[in-house]
């Protein structure tokens, strides 16, 4: 198995994707031959499929699971002993969550890669940071989804503030205490979109509420299908967003726990971007791969897990890969758009979980 520090100081977004794709060739074969040595039940998928890595020359022809998987079996590629800390998949349910056991360099995996990704927009300095939710962290072992962003995204952020309350009621005071403090400086601004809809864009609209304007970056992800429901997209999100609070700078991103740390995010020109780290193929019902521009599931590709076999795996959420290589953003590599989740698939985002 590789170490993540052979690219961990390649630039994310720098690598042509023919280039990527030997990288991956080699790459996910370790990957898998790794969890098929170390994961019984990795081993037993294999083995029903026949897989035989030596005959497979391209990481698209790379056996895939099922996301579901994980709701219904623990799959660890370490002895439990090692694991330090568990991460909880989102659902409205409260039960089949998935688990995701990282161990300690897995988990170190995690917050470098991510320190990466988020830092070519953030840029390498902490700033403030105003969240906007409640404080959910209530343990340092089991992380729900939610928890586990907040953690995560804590990491870029000095002087963390958050805006909301224990009832997910905004605080007014608390918002215009950081800005007065930091008004004149960059800060940061982190969420989950459908909470901030809800408990941030719609209570300052309904209530008439005249908030001091933000100059800051806004990065938001998870919990798109209940503002599908309400007609609210990208576009509207951005601009409603920079009506009730002046943020113009505003990046969603795309991710699931399952793989955390190797996010999509967001560029200038609103489209979602692969990064060295990961990668993302389109399949169609029959799991053929879709041509671009044609909208199937999404595939996700990651080189992080390897305290559990999360490295290939088919999700419920529907894509389309726009183009490769040629993003007027200058980043390198796939970039592509979200559609939502498949018909019949089990609502499930980031922030879909707090009701």
């Amino acid at each position: 198995m590789f170490n993540i520090n052979e690219i961990i100081n390649t630039p994310p977004y720098s690598m042509p994707q023919d280039e990527k794709t030997n990288l991956y060739n080699r790459l996910l074969r370790l990957l898998n031959d790794y969890h098929y040595r170390s994961c019984p039940e990795y081993k037993s998928i294999l083995d029903v499929l026949q897989y035989d890595g030596n005959n497979r020359n391209n990481y698209h022809e790379f056996p895939f699971l099922p996301v579901r998987l994980f709701k219904q079996y623990d799959l660890l590629s370490v002895n439990k002993k090692r694991v330090y800390k568990i991460m909880n998949s989102s659902g409205t349910s409260g039960e089949n969550l998935s688990k995701i056991y990282l161990d300690k360099e897995n988990s170190d995996f995690q917050r470098k890669v991510l320190t990466k990704i988020v830092s070519d927009s953030l840029g390498n300095k902490r700033l403030p940071m105003l969240i906007i939710d409640s404080n959910v962290i209530t343990g340092r072992k089991v992380f729900s989804a939610r928890g586990a962003g907040i953690v995560g995204f804590s990491i870029f952020g000095k002087d963390v503030t958050y805006a909301l309350n224990e009832n997910l009621e905004l605080d007014i005071e608390k918002i215009s205490n950081f800005v007065d403090k930091y008004g004149k400086e960059n800060f940061f601004v982190f969420g989950f979109t459908s909470i901030i809809w809800k408990y941030f864009v719609e209570y300052i609209l309904n209530n008439e509420i005249n908030l001091p304007k933000l100059n800051g970056i806004m990065i938001h992800g998870g919990g798109w299908k209940k503002l599908a429901e309400l007609k609210v997209d990208n576009t509207l999100f951005k601009k409603s967003i920079l009506k009730v609070c002046g943020i113009s700078n505003v990046f969603n991103y795309y991710g699931m726990v399952e793989q955390t740390g190797s996010i999509f995010l967001e560029c200038s020109q609103g489209y979602l971007h692969t990064s060295i780290f990961s990668d993302i193929i389109i399949r169609r019902n029959d799991f053929s791969i879709c041509d671009s521009n044609e909208i199937g599931l999404i595939q996700l590709i990651s080189l992080l897990p390897t305290s559990y076999p999360g490295h290939n795996i088919i999700s419920e959420d529907l894509g389309e890969i726009i183009g490769v290589d040629d993003c007027k953003c200058g980043k390198l590599g796939k970039y592509f758009i979200v559609h939502g989740r498949a018909e019949k698939a089990e609502i499930r985002g980031c922030s879909d979980t707090f009701e």
